[in-house]
Protein backbone atom coordinates (compact mmCIF):
# COMPACT_ATOMS: atom_id res chain seq x y z
CA UNK A 1 0.00 0.00 0.00
CA UNK A 2 1.48 3.55 -1.13
CA UNK A 3 2.50 5.36 2.27
CA UNK A 4 0.04 8.51 2.59
CA UNK A 5 2.11 12.00 1.46
CA UNK A 6 0.98 15.24 0.58
CA UNK A 7 2.17 15.36 -2.92
CA UNK A 8 3.37 19.19 -4.32
CA UNK A 9 1.66 19.58 -7.71
CA UNK A 10 -1.78 18.88 -9.16
CA UNK A 11 -0.73 16.17 -11.49
CA UNK A 12 1.19 14.51 -8.44
CA UNK A 13 -2.05 14.94 -6.52
CA UNK A 14 -4.22 13.20 -9.71
CA UNK A 15 -1.46 10.41 -10.13
CA UNK A 16 -1.52 9.71 -6.52
CA UNK A 17 -5.84 9.51 -6.58
CA UNK A 18 -5.26 7.20 -9.72
CA UNK A 19 -3.02 5.05 -7.36
CA UNK A 20 -5.35 4.99 -4.63
CA UNK A 21 -8.04 4.32 -7.03
CA UNK A 22 -6.04 0.89 -8.36
CA UNK A 23 -4.93 0.13 -4.64
CA UNK A 24 -9.08 -0.31 -3.98
CA UNK A 25 -9.65 -2.48 -6.61
CA UNK A 26 -6.49 -4.36 -6.33
CA UNK A 27 -7.08 -8.32 -5.57
CA UNK A 28 -4.98 -10.81 -3.43
CA UNK A 29 -4.04 -12.95 -6.59
CA UNK A 30 -4.42 -16.26 -4.44
CA UNK A 31 -7.45 -15.03 -2.79
CA UNK A 32 -8.75 -14.75 -6.46
CA UNK A 33 -7.75 -18.05 -7.20
CA UNK A 34 -9.25 -19.30 -4.04
CA UNK A 35 -12.49 -17.67 -4.89
CA UNK A 36 -12.72 -19.20 -8.54
CA UNK A 37 -12.00 -22.48 -7.28
CA UNK A 38 -15.49 -22.36 -4.93
CA UNK A 39 -17.15 -21.87 -8.48
CA UNK A 40 -17.64 -18.08 -7.45
CA UNK A 41 -17.41 -14.79 -8.95
CA UNK A 42 -15.75 -11.41 -7.44
CA UNK A 43 -17.03 -8.71 -5.51
CA UNK A 44 -17.17 -6.33 -8.37
CA UNK A 45 -18.15 -8.65 -11.28
CA UNK A 46 -20.99 -9.20 -9.56
CA UNK A 47 -22.20 -5.68 -8.57
CA UNK A 48 -21.12 -4.60 -12.58
CA UNK A 49 -23.57 -7.47 -13.67
CA UNK A 50 -26.68 -6.34 -12.22
CA UNK A 51 -26.43 -2.59 -13.33
CA UNK A 52 -26.98 -1.22 -16.49
CA UNK A 53 -23.64 -1.31 -18.31
CA UNK A 54 -21.68 1.80 -17.06
CA UNK A 55 -24.07 3.19 -14.80
CA UNK A 56 -22.36 2.11 -11.45
CA UNK A 57 -21.21 5.03 -8.84
CA UNK A 58 -19.42 3.85 -6.29
CA UNK A 59 -19.22 4.87 -2.70
CA UNK A 60 -17.09 4.90 0.24
CA UNK A 61 -13.94 3.19 -1.99
CA UNK A 62 -11.33 4.57 0.56
CA UNK A 63 -12.82 3.31 3.97
CA UNK A 64 -10.15 1.77 5.99
CA UNK A 65 -10.78 -0.54 9.01
CA UNK A 66 -9.43 0.86 12.37
CA UNK A 67 -9.28 -2.34 14.33
CA UNK A 68 -5.38 -2.03 16.04
CA UNK A 69 -4.76 -5.99 15.77
CA UNK A 70 -4.99 -5.57 11.97
CA UNK A 71 -3.27 -2.58 12.24
CA UNK A 72 -1.23 -4.24 9.06
CA UNK A 73 -3.55 -4.73 6.77
CA UNK A 74 -5.65 -2.14 6.06
CA UNK A 75 -7.00 -2.64 2.40
CA UNK A 76 -9.28 -0.11 0.53
CA UNK A 77 -13.28 -0.52 0.95
CA UNK A 78 -12.87 -3.22 4.07
CA UNK A 79 -14.12 -6.21 1.92
CA UNK A 80 -17.59 -4.84 1.18
CA UNK A 81 -18.37 -2.65 -2.34
CA UNK A 82 -20.84 0.19 -1.93
CA UNK A 83 -22.88 2.11 -4.08
CA UNK A 84 -25.55 2.84 -6.70
CA UNK A 85 -26.78 2.42 -10.58
CA UNK A 86 -29.79 2.08 -12.67
CA UNK A 87 -31.41 -1.45 -13.44
CA UNK A 88 -33.74 -1.02 -16.52
CA UNK A 89 -33.19 2.99 -16.01
CA UNK A 90 -34.38 2.73 -12.56
CA UNK A 91 -31.74 3.92 -9.61
CA UNK A 92 -31.20 1.06 -7.33
CA UNK A 93 -28.19 1.40 -4.47
CA UNK A 94 -26.72 -2.15 -3.91
CA UNK A 95 -23.86 -3.78 -1.73
CA UNK A 96 -21.65 -6.87 -2.42
CA UNK A 97 -19.32 -8.49 0.01
CA UNK A 98 -16.01 -9.23 -0.99
CA UNK A 99 -15.26 -13.15 0.46
CA UNK A 100 -11.44 -12.53 -1.04
CA UNK A 101 -10.55 -9.31 1.97
CA UNK A 102 -10.82 -10.98 5.19
CA UNK A 103 -12.99 -13.85 4.02
CA UNK A 104 -15.75 -11.41 3.49
CA UNK A 105 -15.80 -10.73 7.76
CA UNK A 106 -18.32 -8.14 8.87
CA UNK A 107 -16.71 -5.52 10.90
CA UNK A 108 -17.42 -2.13 12.36
CA UNK A 109 -16.32 0.29 8.97
CA UNK A 110 -18.15 -2.50 7.25
CA UNK A 111 -21.17 -2.16 8.92
CA UNK A 112 -21.12 1.62 8.34
CA UNK A 113 -20.63 1.05 4.70
CA UNK A 114 -23.81 -0.65 4.68
CA UNK A 115 -25.80 0.70 6.79
CA UNK A 116 -24.71 4.22 4.90
CA UNK A 117 -25.94 2.70 1.68
CA UNK A 118 -29.50 1.53 3.13
CA UNK A 119 -29.87 4.74 4.16
CA UNK A 120 -29.55 6.42 1.32
CA UNK A 121 -31.77 4.19 -0.44
CA UNK A 122 -34.27 5.00 2.14
CA UNK A 123 -33.59 8.25 2.04
CA UNK A 124 -34.25 8.41 -1.48
CA UNK A 125 -36.95 5.87 -2.05
CA UNK A 126 -35.05 3.67 -4.21
CA UNK A 127 -34.44 -0.04 -3.68
CA UNK A 128 -32.03 -2.27 -2.54
CA UNK A 129 -29.70 -5.35 -3.42
CA UNK A 130 -27.48 -7.23 -1.17
CA UNK A 131 -25.04 -9.40 -2.50
CA UNK A 132 -23.79 -11.62 0.16
CA UNK A 133 -20.75 -13.73 0.60
CA UNK A 134 -19.27 -13.62 3.95
CA UNK A 135 -17.85 -15.76 6.92
CA UNK A 136 -19.23 -13.95 9.40
CA UNK A 137 -18.85 -11.28 12.24
CA UNK A 138 -14.99 -10.25 11.97
CA UNK A 139 -13.75 -11.96 15.60
CA UNK A 140 -10.88 -9.79 15.98
CA UNK A 141 -13.84 -6.78 16.72
CA UNK A 142 -15.56 -8.31 18.73
CA UNK A 143 -18.54 -7.12 20.51
CA UNK A 144 -18.21 -4.16 17.54
CA UNK A 145 -19.46 -6.76 14.83
CA UNK A 146 -22.34 -8.14 16.68
CA UNK A 147 -23.41 -4.44 16.91
CA UNK A 148 -22.90 -3.58 12.98
CA UNK A 149 -25.06 -6.29 12.45
CA UNK A 150 -27.79 -5.18 14.92
CA UNK A 151 -27.59 -1.96 13.04
CA UNK A 152 -28.32 -3.43 9.52
CA UNK A 153 -31.29 -5.59 11.27
CA UNK A 154 -33.22 -2.51 12.33
CA UNK A 155 -32.20 -0.49 8.95
CA UNK A 156 -34.11 -3.76 7.21
CA UNK A 157 -36.84 -3.24 9.37
CA UNK A 158 -37.18 0.69 8.98
CA UNK A 159 -37.60 -0.25 4.98
CA UNK A 160 -39.48 -3.17 5.41
CA UNK A 161 -42.91 -2.35 2.49
CA UNK A 162 -41.00 1.09 1.96
CA UNK A 163 -38.62 0.04 -0.44
CA UNK A 164 -38.24 -3.65 -1.95
CA UNK A 165 -35.03 -5.49 -0.22
CA UNK A 166 -33.58 -8.48 -2.25
CA UNK A 167 -31.03 -10.63 -1.10
CA UNK A 168 -28.70 -12.63 -3.25
CA UNK A 169 -26.68 -15.21 -1.70
CA UNK A 170 -23.53 -15.96 -3.15
CA UNK A 171 -21.63 -18.27 -0.61
CA UNK A 172 -21.48 -18.55 3.31
CA UNK A 173 -24.14 -16.53 5.08
CA UNK A 174 -24.33 -17.86 8.54
CA UNK A 175 -25.15 -17.52 12.43
CA UNK A 176 -26.32 -13.80 12.85
CA UNK A 177 -25.74 -12.63 9.14
CA UNK A 178 -28.94 -14.78 8.11
CA UNK A 179 -31.26 -12.55 9.66
CA UNK A 180 -30.57 -9.59 7.55
CA UNK A 181 -31.51 -10.98 4.09
CA UNK A 182 -34.72 -12.97 6.34
CA UNK A 183 -35.83 -9.61 6.83
CA UNK A 184 -35.76 -8.69 2.71
CA UNK A 185 -38.19 -9.02 0.52
CA UNK A 186 -36.83 -12.17 -1.59
CA UNK A 187 -34.06 -14.13 -1.62
CA UNK A 188 -31.92 -15.89 -4.25
CA UNK A 189 -29.26 -18.67 -3.87
CA UNK A 190 -27.30 -20.33 -6.26
CA UNK A 191 -27.04 -24.40 -6.31
CA UNK A 192 -23.98 -25.50 -4.34
CA UNK A 193 -22.23 -22.50 -3.42
CA UNK A 194 -24.42 -20.17 -1.47
CA UNK A 195 -25.55 -21.57 2.36
CA UNK A 196 -27.44 -20.16 4.86
CA UNK A 197 -27.84 -21.73 8.40
CA UNK A 198 -27.80 -20.38 11.96
CA UNK A 199 -25.05 -23.19 13.12
CA UNK A 200 -22.87 -25.23 10.73
CA UNK A 201 -22.66 -28.81 10.54
CA UNK A 202 -20.08 -29.19 13.13
CA UNK A 203 -22.08 -27.64 15.98
CA UNK A 204 -25.06 -29.72 14.70
CA UNK A 205 -23.05 -32.78 14.97
CA UNK A 206 -20.98 -31.84 18.33
CA UNK A 207 -24.83 -30.38 19.88
CA UNK A 208 -27.27 -33.14 18.42
CA UNK A 209 -25.18 -35.57 16.98
CA UNK A 210 -26.48 -35.47 13.39
CA UNK A 211 -24.49 -36.21 10.64
CA UNK A 212 -25.36 -33.40 7.67
CA UNK A 213 -23.20 -32.14 4.72
CA UNK A 214 -23.35 -28.27 4.25
CA UNK A 215 -25.40 -28.80 1.12
CA UNK A 216 -28.05 -31.08 2.79
CA UNK A 217 -28.46 -28.27 5.98
CA UNK A 218 -28.10 -25.00 4.18
CA UNK A 219 -27.97 -25.35 0.74
CA UNK A 220 -29.97 -23.42 -1.89
CA UNK A 221 -32.31 -26.78 -2.65
CA UNK A 222 -32.68 -27.50 1.26
CA UNK A 223 -34.27 -23.85 1.50
CA UNK A 224 -36.38 -24.15 -1.65
CA UNK A 225 -38.21 -27.00 -0.94
CA UNK A 226 -37.82 -27.61 3.12
CA UNK A 227 -37.45 -23.99 4.83
CA UNK A 228 -39.41 -22.19 2.45
CA UNK A 229 -35.96 -19.46 3.30
CA UNK A 230 -35.46 -19.08 -0.23
CA UNK A 231 -37.31 -17.65 -2.89
CA UNK A 232 -35.67 -18.49 -5.97
CA UNK A 233 -33.14 -21.35 -7.14
CA UNK A 234 -30.21 -20.24 -9.48
CA UNK A 235 -28.02 -22.36 -11.54
CA UNK A 236 -25.51 -19.98 -11.54
CA UNK A 237 -24.75 -16.72 -10.13
CA UNK A 238 -25.51 -15.02 -13.61
CA UNK A 239 -28.64 -16.39 -13.17
CA UNK A 240 -29.47 -15.57 -10.09
CA UNK A 241 -28.31 -11.67 -11.12
CA UNK A 242 -30.72 -11.93 -13.72
CA UNK A 243 -33.54 -13.10 -11.97
CA UNK A 244 -32.92 -9.98 -9.31
CA UNK A 245 -33.02 -7.40 -12.40
CA UNK A 246 -36.47 -9.06 -13.98
CA UNK A 247 -37.69 -9.37 -9.95
CA UNK A 248 -37.31 -4.97 -10.00
CA UNK A 249 -39.00 -4.79 -13.04
CA UNK A 250 -42.10 -6.04 -11.73
CA UNK A 251 -41.41 -3.78 -8.33
CA UNK A 252 -42.02 -0.21 -7.56
CA UNK A 253 -38.87 1.84 -6.30
CA UNK A 254 -40.97 2.51 -3.31
CA UNK A 255 -44.16 2.17 -1.37
CA UNK A 256 -45.31 5.48 -3.08
CA UNK A 257 -45.26 4.74 -6.28
CA UNK A 258 -46.92 2.83 -9.00
CA UNK A 259 -45.58 -0.10 -9.96
CA UNK A 260 -43.39 0.16 -13.37
CA UNK A 261 -45.79 -0.66 -16.94
CA UNK A 262 -43.93 -2.40 -19.35
CA UNK A 263 -45.52 -2.39 -23.11
CA UNK A 264 -46.74 -5.56 -24.83
CA UNK A 265 -48.23 -6.43 -28.26
CA UNK A 266 -50.35 -8.89 -26.61
CA UNK A 267 -53.87 -8.00 -27.41
CA UNK A 268 -56.05 -6.89 -24.52
CA UNK A 269 -59.49 -8.37 -25.70
CA UNK A 270 -57.27 -11.55 -26.47
CA UNK A 271 -59.57 -14.76 -26.67
CA UNK A 272 -58.59 -17.36 -24.12
CA UNK A 273 -59.74 -20.13 -26.19
CA UNK A 274 -57.86 -22.81 -24.68
CA UNK A 275 -59.48 -22.44 -20.96
CA UNK A 276 -62.51 -23.82 -22.46
CA UNK A 277 -61.44 -27.12 -21.98
CA UNK A 278 -59.29 -26.90 -18.98
CA UNK A 279 -60.69 -27.81 -16.27
CA UNK A 280 -61.95 -31.40 -16.96
CA UNK A 281 -65.53 -32.97 -16.73
CA UNK A 282 -64.82 -35.05 -13.14
CA UNK A 283 -64.38 -33.05 -10.33
CA UNK A 284 -61.81 -35.01 -8.87
CA UNK A 285 -59.57 -34.99 -11.78
CA UNK A 286 -56.35 -32.34 -11.73
CA UNK A 287 -54.98 -29.82 -14.41
CA UNK A 288 -52.47 -27.44 -14.14
CA UNK A 289 -53.07 -24.03 -13.01
CA UNK A 290 -50.32 -22.72 -14.74
CA UNK A 291 -51.75 -23.19 -18.20
CA UNK A 292 -54.55 -20.84 -16.87
CA UNK A 293 -51.86 -18.60 -15.94
CA UNK A 294 -49.76 -18.42 -19.13
CA UNK A 295 -53.57 -18.72 -21.06
CA UNK A 296 -54.68 -15.08 -19.27
CA UNK A 297 -51.32 -12.85 -18.49
CA UNK A 298 -49.47 -10.83 -21.47
CA UNK A 299 -47.29 -13.09 -23.45
CA UNK A 300 -47.42 -16.26 -21.31
CA UNK A 301 -44.88 -14.91 -18.88
CA UNK A 302 -44.88 -16.04 -15.47
CA UNK A 303 -42.26 -15.06 -12.88
CA UNK A 304 -43.16 -17.76 -10.56
CA UNK A 305 -42.19 -17.49 -6.83
CA UNK A 306 -41.11 -20.55 -4.17
CA UNK A 307 -41.82 -22.69 -7.64
CA UNK A 308 -39.97 -25.55 -5.57
CA UNK A 309 -41.99 -24.70 -1.80
CA UNK A 310 -45.85 -25.77 -1.25
CA UNK A 311 -46.87 -26.77 -4.12
CA UNK A 312 -50.21 -26.57 -3.88
CA UNK A 313 -49.88 -23.03 -4.43
CA UNK A 314 -48.40 -21.01 -6.72
CA UNK A 315 -47.42 -17.54 -6.09
CA UNK A 316 -45.47 -15.18 -8.66
CA UNK A 317 -45.55 -11.58 -11.23
CA UNK A 318 -47.09 -11.04 -14.35
CA UNK A 319 -48.47 -8.49 -16.16
CA UNK A 320 -51.50 -7.72 -17.57
CA UNK A 321 -51.61 -5.33 -20.34
CA UNK A 322 -48.55 -3.86 -19.28
CA UNK A 323 -49.22 -3.47 -15.98
CA UNK A 324 -47.75 -5.64 -13.13
CA UNK A 325 -49.50 -8.24 -11.13
CA UNK A 326 -49.20 -10.59 -8.37
CA UNK A 327 -50.70 -13.99 -8.84
CA UNK A 328 -51.79 -16.57 -6.11
CA UNK A 329 -53.38 -19.95 -7.54
CA UNK A 330 -54.27 -23.20 -5.75
CA UNK A 331 -52.79 -25.86 -7.48
CA UNK A 332 -55.27 -28.97 -8.25
CA UNK A 333 -52.08 -30.94 -9.71
CA UNK A 334 -50.64 -30.70 -6.12
CA UNK A 335 -53.18 -32.09 -3.09
CA UNK A 336 -55.48 -31.56 -4.85
CA UNK A 337 -54.67 -27.65 -4.40
CA UNK A 338 -55.68 -28.06 -0.74
CA UNK A 339 -54.66 -25.71 1.58
CA UNK A 340 -51.81 -26.95 4.44
CA UNK A 341 -49.77 -24.66 6.73
CA UNK A 342 -46.91 -24.21 3.99
CA UNK A 343 -49.17 -23.41 1.16
CA UNK A 344 -51.49 -20.66 3.44
CA UNK A 345 -47.53 -19.03 4.63
CA UNK A 346 -45.92 -18.50 1.49
CA UNK A 347 -49.40 -17.23 -0.14
CA UNK A 348 -49.78 -14.73 2.93
CA UNK A 349 -46.32 -13.81 2.66
CA UNK A 350 -46.61 -13.00 -1.11
CA UNK A 351 -50.30 -11.20 -0.47
CA UNK A 352 -48.55 -8.61 2.12
CA UNK A 353 -45.78 -8.10 0.01
CA UNK A 354 -47.70 -7.31 -3.61
CA UNK A 355 -49.87 -5.08 -0.52
CA UNK A 356 -46.75 -3.59 0.48
CA UNK A 357 -45.91 -2.01 -2.38
CA UNK A 358 -49.06 -1.62 -4.23
CA UNK A 359 -49.38 -4.74 -6.67
CA UNK A 360 -52.50 -5.58 -7.53
CA UNK A 361 -53.44 -9.31 -6.61
CA UNK A 362 -55.07 -11.77 -9.12
CA UNK A 363 -56.24 -15.09 -7.23
CA UNK A 364 -57.73 -18.20 -9.35
CA UNK A 365 -59.05 -20.29 -7.12
CA UNK A 366 -59.88 -24.29 -7.25
CA UNK A 367 -59.79 -24.84 -3.39
CA UNK A 368 -61.57 -28.00 -1.47
CA UNK A 369 -60.59 -26.82 1.76
CA UNK A 370 -58.01 -26.96 4.71
CA UNK A 371 -56.11 -30.26 5.19
CA UNK A 372 -57.30 -32.57 7.69
CA UNK A 373 -55.31 -34.57 10.08
CA UNK A 374 -53.04 -34.25 13.38
CA UNK A 375 -50.07 -33.38 12.20
CA UNK A 376 -52.03 -30.18 10.71
CA UNK A 377 -54.08 -29.50 13.71
CA UNK A 378 -50.78 -29.69 16.10
CA UNK A 379 -48.80 -28.05 13.72
CA UNK A 380 -51.43 -24.87 14.11
CA UNK A 381 -53.28 -24.67 10.66
CA UNK A 382 -55.46 -22.62 12.68
CA UNK A 383 -53.31 -19.74 13.12
CA UNK A 384 -50.86 -20.51 9.91
CA UNK A 385 -54.52 -20.28 7.84
CA UNK A 386 -55.67 -17.56 9.39
CA UNK A 387 -52.27 -15.68 8.16
CA UNK A 388 -53.47 -15.99 4.95
CA UNK A 389 -57.29 -14.87 6.10
CA UNK A 390 -55.79 -11.83 7.79
CA UNK A 391 -53.21 -10.67 4.82
CA UNK A 392 -56.26 -10.98 1.95
CA UNK A 393 -58.72 -8.55 4.51
CA UNK A 394 -55.86 -6.41 5.15
CA UNK A 395 -55.06 -5.96 1.46
CA UNK A 396 -55.97 -2.40 0.40
CA UNK A 397 -54.32 -2.93 -3.38
CA UNK A 398 -57.11 -4.18 -5.87
CA UNK A 399 -57.65 -7.45 -5.47
CA UNK A 400 -59.69 -9.62 -8.42
CA UNK A 401 -60.59 -13.08 -8.04
CA UNK A 402 -61.52 -16.23 -10.32
CA UNK A 403 -63.08 -19.40 -9.38
CA UNK A 404 -62.04 -21.83 -11.74
CA UNK A 405 -63.84 -25.02 -10.11
CA UNK A 406 -63.98 -25.79 -6.55
CA UNK A 407 -64.20 -23.03 -3.45
CA UNK A 408 -65.24 -25.05 -0.70
CA UNK A 409 -65.78 -24.54 3.01
CA UNK A 410 -63.70 -21.65 5.03
CA UNK A 411 -61.39 -22.22 2.14
CA UNK A 412 -63.67 -20.20 0.06
CA UNK A 413 -63.21 -17.15 2.37
CA UNK A 414 -60.09 -17.44 2.72
CA UNK A 415 -58.87 -17.63 -0.92
CA UNK A 416 -59.93 -13.53 -1.55
CA UNK A 417 -63.71 -13.89 -1.20
CA UNK A 418 -66.19 -10.70 -1.75
CA UNK A 419 -66.48 -10.86 2.17
CA UNK A 420 -62.87 -10.21 2.73
CA UNK A 421 -62.91 -6.96 0.09
CA UNK A 422 -62.23 -8.31 -2.93
CA UNK A 423 -63.25 -5.77 -5.64
CA UNK A 424 -64.23 -8.23 -8.52
CA UNK A 425 -65.20 -11.91 -8.22
CA UNK A 426 -65.39 -13.81 -11.42
CA UNK A 427 -66.53 -17.53 -11.32
CA UNK A 428 -66.38 -19.80 -14.58
CA UNK A 429 -69.49 -22.19 -15.20
CA UNK A 430 -67.53 -25.16 -14.00
CA UNK A 431 -67.09 -23.08 -10.56
CA UNK A 432 -68.37 -25.40 -7.09
CA UNK A 433 -69.21 -22.68 -4.37
CA UNK A 434 -70.44 -24.81 -1.38
CA UNK A 435 -69.89 -25.76 2.00
CA UNK A 436 -68.23 -28.59 0.83
CA UNK A 437 -68.19 -31.23 -2.11
CA UNK A 438 -71.67 -33.19 -2.74
CA UNK A 439 -70.26 -36.77 -1.40
CA UNK A 440 -69.31 -35.36 2.09
CA UNK A 441 -72.46 -33.52 2.04
CA UNK A 442 -74.56 -36.10 1.49
CA UNK A 443 -73.20 -38.80 3.73
CA UNK A 444 -73.76 -36.15 6.42
CA UNK A 445 -77.30 -34.54 5.58
CA UNK A 446 -79.03 -37.90 4.31
CA UNK A 447 -77.26 -40.28 6.59
CA UNK A 448 -80.10 -41.94 8.21
CA UNK A 449 -81.94 -41.84 4.90
CA UNK A 450 -79.27 -43.76 2.93
CA UNK A 451 -79.00 -46.27 5.56
CA UNK A 452 -82.92 -47.09 5.22
CA UNK A 453 -83.46 -46.89 1.52
CA UNK A 454 -83.73 -50.24 -0.45
CA UNK A 455 -80.98 -49.62 -2.92
CA UNK A 456 -78.40 -47.66 -0.48
CA UNK A 457 -76.43 -46.59 -3.42
CA UNK A 458 -78.27 -45.75 -5.98
CA UNK A 459 -80.67 -43.02 -3.49
CA UNK A 460 -76.68 -42.08 -2.59
CA UNK A 461 -76.30 -41.27 -6.39
CA UNK A 462 -79.34 -39.40 -6.73
CA UNK A 463 -78.84 -37.37 -3.66
CA UNK A 464 -75.51 -36.20 -5.08
CA UNK A 465 -76.86 -35.22 -8.27
CA UNK A 466 -79.22 -33.59 -6.82
CA UNK A 467 -77.11 -32.09 -4.59
CA UNK A 468 -74.60 -30.66 -7.30
CA UNK A 469 -77.79 -29.45 -9.40
CA UNK A 470 -78.56 -27.14 -6.26
CA UNK A 471 -75.15 -26.15 -4.69
CA UNK A 472 -72.12 -27.05 -7.25
CA UNK A 473 -72.56 -24.44 -9.59
CA UNK A 474 -71.40 -20.70 -8.76
CA UNK A 475 -74.87 -19.18 -9.17
CA UNK A 476 -76.47 -19.22 -5.69
CA UNK A 477 -73.39 -17.03 -4.99
CA UNK A 478 -74.25 -15.01 -7.80
CA UNK A 479 -77.49 -14.82 -6.71
CA UNK A 480 -76.57 -13.28 -3.05
CA UNK A 481 -73.50 -10.72 -5.09
CA UNK A 482 -70.39 -12.45 -3.66
CA UNK A 483 -69.62 -13.86 -7.42
CA UNK A 484 -69.58 -10.18 -9.77
CA UNK A 485 -70.12 -11.90 -12.82
CA UNK A 486 -69.97 -15.83 -14.05
CA UNK A 487 -67.95 -15.31 -17.59
CA UNK A 488 -66.72 -17.56 -20.34
CA UNK A 489 -63.27 -19.11 -19.58
CA UNK A 490 -61.99 -17.54 -23.04
CA UNK A 491 -63.33 -14.14 -21.92
CA UNK A 492 -61.46 -14.43 -18.89
CA UNK A 493 -58.53 -11.67 -19.92
CA UNK A 494 -60.20 -9.27 -21.37
CA UNK A 495 -62.49 -9.14 -18.79
CA UNK A 496 -59.63 -9.31 -15.81
CA UNK A 497 -57.96 -6.11 -17.64
CA UNK A 498 -61.47 -4.17 -17.69
CA UNK A 499 -61.85 -4.73 -13.77
CA UNK A 500 -58.32 -3.75 -13.73
CA UNK A 501 -57.75 -0.63 -15.74
CA UNK A 502 -61.15 0.47 -13.17
CA UNK A 503 -59.33 -0.45 -10.14
CA UNK A 504 -56.10 1.50 -10.68
CA UNK A 505 -57.94 4.96 -9.01
CA UNK A 506 -58.85 2.41 -5.87
CA UNK A 507 -58.43 4.63 -2.67
CA UNK A 508 -58.93 2.39 0.61
CA UNK A 509 -57.73 3.52 4.36
CA UNK A 510 -57.76 0.89 7.33
CA UNK A 511 -58.97 2.37 10.09
CA UNK A 512 -55.60 4.40 12.75
CA UNK A 513 -53.44 2.29 14.38
CA UNK A 514 -50.02 2.01 15.06
CA UNK A 515 -50.19 -2.10 13.19
CA UNK A 516 -52.80 -4.54 13.10
CA UNK A 517 -51.96 -8.34 15.44
CA UNK A 518 -52.00 -10.74 12.83
CA UNK A 519 -51.13 -14.53 13.86
CA UNK A 520 -47.92 -14.63 13.76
Amino acid sequence: MTDRHDPGTTAERIAHLEDLRAQSEHIDPQAEERQRARGKGLARERIEALFDPGTFREIDRYVQHRNAELADRRPYGDGVITGHGLVHGRRVFAFSQDFTVFGGSLGEAFAEKICKVMDLALRYGCPIVGINDSGGARIQEGVVSLGGYADIFQRNVDASGVIPQISLIMGPCAGGAVYSPAITDFILMVRETSHMFITGPDVVRAVTGEEVTMEELGGADAHAEKSGVCHLVCESEAAAIADARALLSFLPQNNLDAPPWAPSDDPADRLCTELDTLVPDSANKPYDMHAAIRAIVDDGLFMEIQPNYAMNILTGFARLNGHSIGIVGNQPGQLAGVLDIASSEKAARFVRTCDAFGIPVLTLVDVPGFLPGTEQEWGGIIRHGAKLLYAYAEATVPKLTLITRKAYGGAYDVMSSKHVRADFNFAWPTAEVAVMGADGAVNIIFRDEIKAAADPEARRAELIADYKEQFANPYTAAERGYVDDVIDPRDTRRMLIRALTMLRTKREQLPARKHGNGPL
